[in-house]
């Protein structure tokens, strides 16, 4: 597998220094399971943070904090990481943290399109969900009102920035438009994070307007 698409630096310093939040933390998490350079590099970033974080002043913390933290650790565990997904329910190339989430059922949201929601045990503005697109399919031209980030799990797709593989990670915001076309072969599925909503374009993108809720 080789990998042609990768985050931005800031994106995996970001990761690193541990302000993303928890579905852009999935995304992230999901591509440098297959990216060995983006796994170092991630990795040196951490070990800078750490250097950093050595050379500071002690911090300090209330009185009763040891006793609030052991506190937690008998609080039951959230139901939802209770209910891992079944092997043949999920694709194989998902990561097995993925799996520990709970899985929505598959819906349509367009002709030859599917989703399917991955419940996180916290919320956040980044909701987290499968796409899988039959092949030869085209998605309607759009845009975004915030950040999505796709991980190509399986399949591919072509867009204005190129072709994406197994292994590739795409980057959209206000800024960018595009127009993903499905290869031929088998269905592309994808893991995204997505904040915002969608901003279709054109004629068809009016139709279909309501119609499509990711």
């Amino acid at each position: 597998m080789t990998i042609e698409h990768h985050p931005d630096e800031a994106t995996l310093a970001a990761h690193a220094a541990g302000v993303l939040d928890l579905g852009q933390r999935v995304a992230l998490a999901t591509h440098l399971r297959g990216c060995p350079r983006c796994r170092e590099w991630a990795r040196a970033m951490e070990g800078l943070g750490g250097e950093i974080v050595d050379n500071c002043s002690p911090a300090s913390m209330p009185d009763d904090a040891l006793d609030r933290t052991l506190a937690r650790l008998d609080e039951p565990a959230p139901a939802r990481l209770l209910r891992p997904v079944e092997a043949a329910d999920a694709p194989r190339e998902l990561p097995d943290f993925v799996r520990r989430y709970a899985f929505g059922g598959w819906r349509f949201v367009a002709p030859r399109v599917k989703m399917r929601p991955i419940h996180l045990p916290a919320p956040g503005p980044t909701r987290v969900f499968l796409l899988k697109s039959a092949p030869n399919s085209r998605l309607l031209q759009h845009a975004h009102t915030a950040l999505e980030m796709t991980c190509v799990l399986r399949g591919g797709f072509s867009h204005e920035g190129g072709h994406y593989g197994p292994g590739d990670f795409d980057l959209g915001d206000e800024t960018v438009m595009h127009e993903p076309h499905v290869d031929d072969g088998e269905d592309c599925i994808c893991l995204v994070a997505m904040q915002g909503d969608l901003r279709l374009k054109g004629f068809w993108g009016l139709i279909a307007r309501p119609f499509v809720r990711l």
